[in-house]
């Protein structure tokens, strides 16, 4: 279910949910439910600002500590995105910040006026937006999984089917769009950029969106927070905002055969014409650049084949290979050269998933284990995308070493990892790995250290007093009874939403 359709009681429960506070790759044993549920519990029936410290401004005058006084109110690490030097910052935002956030949005009056907002501004059906964050229907689907099946049902597969209607197709998507994001186009995406310009007063929603949010960065207003299914709902707003935009000056062109599929900030335009499409490009630059944001230029790809364009190339390679049942290092190696062609693909996790069924269902001892180790964990040193999957190969081929070897090559593994900067994700990872058999390996990434010692503080709740600052730092985020029923070999349901792609 899309959560533009859910009620505001229901949108709250969905956006107060673990899975999404943090969308991205964590271990299971990283719970945030519970602390979660206190603070929303707690702000239900108090305002967050009782809950601000106080600073002396003035001899003997008293003033509240602000959010957005304090640095580092969120936690955040890098994720690399491509083993070089390219970043995507993933945070968890303040616990404080994030439930009032939703509390904010989730009133049943503001919550009326964000869903008219956000059918306002897909009325034009020639423009489809393909990523408002869903809900899996299903208990035993994750809501991650829910979405792999949209992007595949309503990208993949609409991609293949306008091929019957037009001859034309531009690729192109936003570059670092989370990061470009101005909080001030919140207000204007929510009611218009004139309404927004006269109305500077925090009670209009809008506005006090933007505010809670400049709250998370220090005050600035340059980007939102990535890694949450509350800022990618904050995110639609914005881009539904530009499609809108976009739909006014392709109107004003006189351009009527066209098509666009967005999902998020990847852009799919059809037309018949070239000239059109160009056309097109040129609004949607300008469109974007009003609110902040550009196009990647490395990432704008015309073409007339729209059945090859509308599947990836990574796939349309992975499925050419003739995918014989080699031996394990042969599999590996061909894996290792669909990393190099085409890194962080989907295609790349499919394959390792692949192979990470196949030796789970081995029972005789593997051989050549170091060498095949040594194969996984340089793919994963290039390919940050895939650390949840290699790390769960890792697990299973270390499990046929003896204990001496598996401390000796989980050394080397470490070692091989600190030659890359700010590698706070994988390191989350490998904890994983190591965390069965030897709990005390030591971490110096906090959200690891946090596994082990529960006081150490992974956001600056310095602005913070009373009961909601106590809840913050005695209520544990590590589930002890996932850890405990955890084998040393990782499931695949931990680092696998499904076998799909």
């Amino acid at each position: 279910m899309r959560i533009l359709d859910m009620s505001s009681e229901d949108a709250r429960k969905f956006l107060l949910k673990n899975s999404s506070y943090a969308n991205f790759d964590l271990p299971l044993y990283y719970d945030f439910s519970n602390l979660l549920t206190k603070v929303s519990n707690l702000l239900k029936e108090n305002s967050l600002s009782n809950y601000y410290s106080q600073f002396e401004a003035q001899p003997n005058r008293m003033k509240p500590l602000k959010p957005y006084m304090v640095d580092e109110v969120n936690y955040k690490f890098l994720n690399n995105k491509d083993g070089k030097y390219s970043w995507r910052p993933f945070q968890l935002i303040n616990p404080a910040l994030y439930v009032h956030l939703v509390h904010t949005i989730t009133t049943d009056d503001n919550w009326l006026e964000i869903v008219n907002r956000f059918n306002t501004l897909h009325e034009n059906t020639k423009i489809v937006c393909c990523s408002i964050p869903l809900e899996s229907d299903y208990d035993k689907e994750s809501d991650k999984a829910s979405t792999i099946l949209s992007w595949w049902n309503e990208i993949e597969q609409k991609s293949l089917e306008l091929s019957l209607d037009f001859n034309y197709v531009i690729h192109t998507d936003i570059a670092d769009c989370y990061g470009s994001i101005y909080t001030h186009s919140i207000p204007w995406a929510l009611h218009g950029k004139e309404i927004a310009k006269n109305e500077r007063s925090i009670s209009l929603l809008g506005n006090n969106i933007d505010s809670q949010i400049r709250d998370m960065g220090h005050g600035q207003t340059n980007g939102i927070p990535q890694g949450s299914r509350l800022m990618d709902f904050i995110a639609e707003l914005v881009l539904g905002y530009a499609d809108t935009l976009l739909s006014d000056k392709i109107k004003s062109e006189n351009i009527n055969d066209y098509k666009i599929l967005r999902y998020r900030d990847d852009y799919r335009i059809f037309t018949n014409s070239p000239v059109d499409a160009d056309l097109i490009m040129k609004n949607l630059t300008e469109v974007l650049i009003s609110l902040g944001m550009k196009l990647s230029s490395q990432k704008t790809i015309p073409s007339n084949d729209l059945i090859r364009s509308s599947i990836k190339p990574d796939k349309i390679y992975w499925n050419s290979i003739v995918q014989k049942r080699s031996s394990l290092q042969k599999q590996l190696l061909i894996i290792n050269e669909l990393s190099h062609q085409y890194p962080n693909s989907g295609s790349l996790t499919k394959a390792l998933t692949d192979y990470f069924n196949r030796i789970s269902k081995m029972k005789k001892e593997l051989k050549d284990v170091k060498a095949l180790i040594g194969i996984v964990v340089n793919i994963a040193f290039r390919n940050p995308r895939v650390y949840p999957i290699s790390t769960g190969i890792i697990s299973r081929l270390l499990n046929d070493l003896d204990i001496d070897n598996r401390v000796k090559l989980i050394d080397s593994i470490l070692k091989k990892f600190q030659r890359l900067p700010n590698t706070g994700h994988i390191k989350v990872w490998l904890q994983r790995v190591t965390l069965k058999i030897n709990r005390n390996i030591e971490y110096e990434e906090p959200l690891c250290q946090k596994v082990n010692d529960h006081s150490i503080a992974i956001w600056n709740i310095e602005f913070l007093h009373g009961s909601l600052k106590t809840i913050i730092e005695n209520t544990s985020i590590i589930n002890e009874s996932i850890i405990a029923e955890m084998e040393e070999i990782i499931d695949i349901d931990e680092v696998s939403p499904f076998e799909f792609y």
